[in-house]
């Protein structure tokens, strides 16, 4: 069964997170708040973590995970990005942004497209998101939690400890933060390409 954590949403426990993040060290899988819905999230290199993602959301392998970091510095570290990119991401972070790039090195192969050796990064604008985060020292590999065959990502912390009690093992629950995935803006091939509209304003970058 999922542990349930009730979190503030201003100022979250720092017992909490500390234990949470602990628990993702050990190898947990985790349903958790962003600003754009909420998102599995394990340690970047734990397999069986990815491999329960793929299954809760029946993913194949040219499915883009999800880096979410801290900051910019920590982004950095994961990604080749040159010198145009950088002003654009800069300037859209933190927010509701999914920023496809080359991946560098330090990205474990199972999580790069396959073909393109690509991975999404992104820097939530959420106060819960960065408390982990913080404390955990590193990025939570992520993916949206949406479902197969349904149209909106789960939004309720009870609804997702309920439903899927016996695949994750916490979940962390800080109120409602929106039924909107991420934007997700592709600036692997040197132009920017709009992969999907979502909860960060396109203006920017059209």
């Amino acid at each position: 069964m999922a542990t349930y954590f009730d979190v503030h949403p201003e100022n979250p426990q720092r017992r909490t997170i500390t234990t949470v993040a602990e628990s993702i060290r050990k190898g947990a899988l985790i349903a958790y708040p962003t600003d754009s819905c909420y998102a599995l999230g394990c340690q970047l290199g734990n397999r069986d973590g990815i491999a329960r993602i793929r299954t809760i959301r029946q993913l194949d392998d040219r499915h883009h995970f999800t880096l979410v970091c801290q900051d910019f510095a920590q982004l950095g570290q994961f990604v080749h990005i040159d010198n145009d990119v950088f002003r654009a991401i800069k300037a859209a972070t933190p927010g509701s942004y999914t920023f496809i790039l080359p991946a560098s090195r330090e990205v474990p192969r199972q999580l790069m497209h396959p073909k393109k050796k690509t991975v999404g990064v992104r820097i939530p604008d959420h106060v819960v998101t960065q408390a982990l985060l913080e404390e955990l020292g590193e990025p939570l590999l992520s993916s949206t939690l949406l479902l197969p065959g349904e149209g909106e990502p789960l939004t309720q912390g009870w609804e997702i400890k309920e439903r899927l009690d016996h695949v994750v093992d916490a979940v962390l629950d800080s109120g409602d933060c929106g039924t909107e995935p991420t934007t997700v803006i592709d600036f692997s091939n040197g132009d920017v390409e709009i992969i999907r509209r979502g909860a960060g304003d396109t203006s920017r970058f059209e």
